[in-house]
């Protein structure tokens, strides 16, 4: 009999669900966003396209920074192209708090439709663009960056490359997006095989083609969107049904995420005092006032600096 082990209220949205399955040396996460999607997705009138590819982008993020175990690090998802139409994409997500912003060519993406490809959104492999993943980590542990090209079917074909071939992890993703009705719902599963220890080993001898992997994939491979999507299915269930026939599964809760822009005239003062005094007579307006636009959150910020 399989023993799921809980500690947490079952979650539906807007949390990071993990768990492991100690006999596989497997672990994952999964996570829907709703009420915290809407609220960054407010900021700016995204097309439906760019709507799409924020909502995947974060869910991404928010699957990638749940693996940080240390409290204050941070995950950063960056895409960025030369001539495509999407400019500039980037999330982070530090401790339960996410944020996000694209930066496009309106008209550009206008043609393309409601559902373009990846390639259409960011241009063709060979015009420059690329992901870069970016894992800031706290007490001083350092930062370390993957960067790979922007490639596949999504933006999470992009990531499952990142960890497969920049960390040799044999990582699988699955995610799903809705905006059926005006509201953008996203959710998303990530699994991970990890037979020498998540932890201080080199892994020098990855196999993707290991039974344990093949069985943990397979599984997770035949998860459906409707039931990513399904908001009357808690997170724990989903792992429940692809994985009921395990020994043990250990399940356990990340905090609620909420939307995580960090700005204010305090943090804007901070890095204005980095520049000198003639840099910032530079940035002042006709009245004196060094005005800020926050892209993440949309805010106009007037500093005293």
């Amino acid at each position: 009999m399989t023993e799921i082990s809980l500690t947490h209220p079952e979650i539906t949205a807007d949390q990071v669900l993990g768990f492991t399955i100690p006999a596989r040396h497997a672990r994952g996460r999964v996570v829907r966003l709703e009420g915290v999607l809407d609220t960054i997705l407010s900021a700016h009138a995204y097309p439906p396209a760019i709507t799409r590819l924020l909502a995947e982008a974060l869910v991404l993020t928010a699957l990638a920074g749940s693996l940080l175990k240390d409290d204050g690090s941070q995950a950063t998802v960056q895409a960025q192209t030369e001539d495509g139409p999407v400019r500039l994409l980037v999330c982070d997500f530090r401790g339960d708090e996410l944020r996000g912003y694209v930066d496009f060519d309106a008209d550009r993406i206008a043609a393309l439709g409601p559902q373009p490809s990846l390639e259409n959104l960011f241009g063709s492999s060979k015009s420059g663009g690329y992901l870069a993943i970016t894992f800031d980590l706290a007490n001083a542990k350092g930062r370390y960056q993957g960067i790979v090209p922007l490639e596949g079917s999504g933006l999470a074909s992009a990531v499952q490359g990142y960890f497969m071939q920049s960390e040799q992890v044999p990582t699988l993703i699955r995610v799903a997006i809705s905006t059926e009705g005006g509201h953008c719902r996203a959710a998303g599963l990530l699994v991970q095989h990890l037979p020498e220890g998540e932890e201080g080993r080199e892994r020098l001898h990855t196999r993707f083609d290991h039974p344990e992997w093949e069985h943990v994939a397979t599984l997770a491979g035949s998860i459906s969107e409707g039931e990513l999507l399904d908001g009357d299915l808690s997170l724990d269930a989903i792992v429940w049904r692809l994985y009921h026939e395990e020994e043990e599964v250990r399940v356990f809760a990340g905090p609620p995420i909420a939307r995580g822009c960090r700005c204010s005239p305090q943090h804007y003062q901070q890095v204005l005092a980095r520049f000198s005094e003639d840099e910032r007579a530079e940035m002042r307006n006709d009245a004196g006032d060094i005005v800020i636009d926050c892209a993440f959150c949309s805010r106009e910020f007037v500093v005293e600096a």
